[in-house]
């Protein structure tokens, strides 16, 4: 046999076609989507409330309006509703410029302070971006504060030294930025990466699982009804995603040591997601059998951005913003954000994942009803013997 022969055979003829297939969809889908980093950072929300009764603070609130790179900056907000916004990620950042600021800077007699709040509970480029641009400001804003507060010192020359000396100080001290952080994470990557770890995790092994479990659904054909080889296909994953998810959070257990009392309800939301993703990617299977497995693979590394835990879903260019609404990965990390680090309740997202697979699997259930045909039943020769001693009888 020739090589060229080999080249020709089904497997190699495959295995050529994935190697490009997969090249031109992983580039053609990470490249153009990680694009939006930096390039869509001023499509992030901040807010920048001023509630100085002073010039200070109409000052500085002008300013930082017309000099940062948002296209998107409320100030018609209070302070309390704008922290609420920021705990859901609806706002990337808080400014606030307090009511004695003005005060504060006139009289020195305390370090006047802006405070800047950052939720660290979400997309990883929002979190390193906002302290970038924190702290650009603050060194900005201690610099122009204390040469304010030089010039008032240097009209009067004859000081003593000890009076120079804490004049320096409250130079040196004139302002000084509250950076606020939120639902901290603790240090290291693994932390910031478990929510999608975990996603992954659990879509990756649906996805597979789909592939096998709905080929044991077309070879049982004939041995049983469609809508019972069905439920065993349902009630197969089932068992599966109970195992799986008990494992899974258990390694992550090991590694990232998170809060003891999230435990079952991580294990919970990981068997949630695992069903809702694998009937989410058994759509193509049940159409299109194996090949439906290599439409899955471009979905999937389109939801690796569009699951929100790099980039939110206000960077994201339009196929990927349009991917975060039906993507099943999307409501699970940003769950998985909410349980594990942050404030606010995970509800709304699980319910939203939950609506995926309810949706997926309706149509799954469309699909081996409307278009799979019905094949005769073959009765084996065991249950043939039975019903005959249940007539004789």
């Amino acid at each position: 046999m020739k090589f060229t022969a080999f080249l020709k055979t089904r497997g190699a003829t495959a295995a050529i076609f994935m190697g490009i297939f997969y090249a031109v969809a992983m580039l053609g889908i990470f490249l153009p989507g990680y694009t939006a980093i930096p390039g869509n950072v001023d499509k992030l929300p901040i807010a920048i409330i001023n509630d100085d009764a002073g010039k200070n603070g109409a000052m500085i609130a002008e300013n930082l309006q017309e000099n940062l790179p948002f296209k998107e900056i409320e100030t018609d907000i209070t302070n309390k509703q704008a922290l609420k916004d920021l705990e859901h990620n609806d706002l990337a950042l808080v400014v606030h410029i307090p009511k004695t600021f003005s005060e504060n800077i006139q009289k020195g007699e305390a370090s006047s302070s802006i405070d800047f709040t950052i939720n660290e509970a979400g997309a990883t480029v929002v979190s390193s971006t906002m302290n970038s641009v924190v702290t650009e400001i603050n060194s900005q804003l201690s610099t122009q504060f204390s040469q304010q507060t030089a010039q008032g010192v240097l009209m009067n020359f004859n000081v003593p030294e000890k009076q120079a000396a804490e004049l320096a100080e409250k130079i040196e001290k004139s302002y000084v930025g509250n950076v606020v952080t939120i639902n901290e994470i603790p240090d290291g990557m693994n932390h910031n990466m478990l929510p999608m770890f975990l996603t992954m995790a659990g879509y990756v092994g649906a996805m597979i699982g789909a592939m096998q479990l709905v080929g044991a659904f077309r070879a049982c054909r004939g041995k049983a009804s469609k809508t019972r080889l069905f439920t065993y296909v349902q009630m197969a994953a089932l068992l599966i995603a109970v195992v799986s998810s008990i494992i899974a959070v258990g390694v992550a257990y090991l590694i990232d040591k998170p809060s003891g009392d999230l435990f079952f309800g991580i294990v919970g939301q990981q068997i949630l997601n695992y069903m809702v993703c694998f009937n989410f990617t058994a759509i193509l299977i049940f159409l299109f059998g194996e090949g439906g497995m290599i439409l899955n693979l471009p979905i999937l590394l389109m939801q690796t951005i569009a699951n929100g835990a790099t980039i939110t879903r206000d960077m994201m260019h339009a196929p990927y913003e349009w991917m975060s609404h039906i993507s099943p990965m999307y409501y699970s990390v940003q769950a998985y954000f909410a349980n594990l680090f942050g404030s606010i309740s995970p509800s709304p997202y699980i319910w939203s994942m939950a609506a995926v697979g309810a949706v997926a699997m309706l149509i799954n259930m469309a699909i081996v009803a409307f278009l799979h045909k019905p094949m005769p039943v073959q009765v084996s020769e065991t249950e043939v013997e039975k019903k005959a001693a249940e007539i004789t009888a």
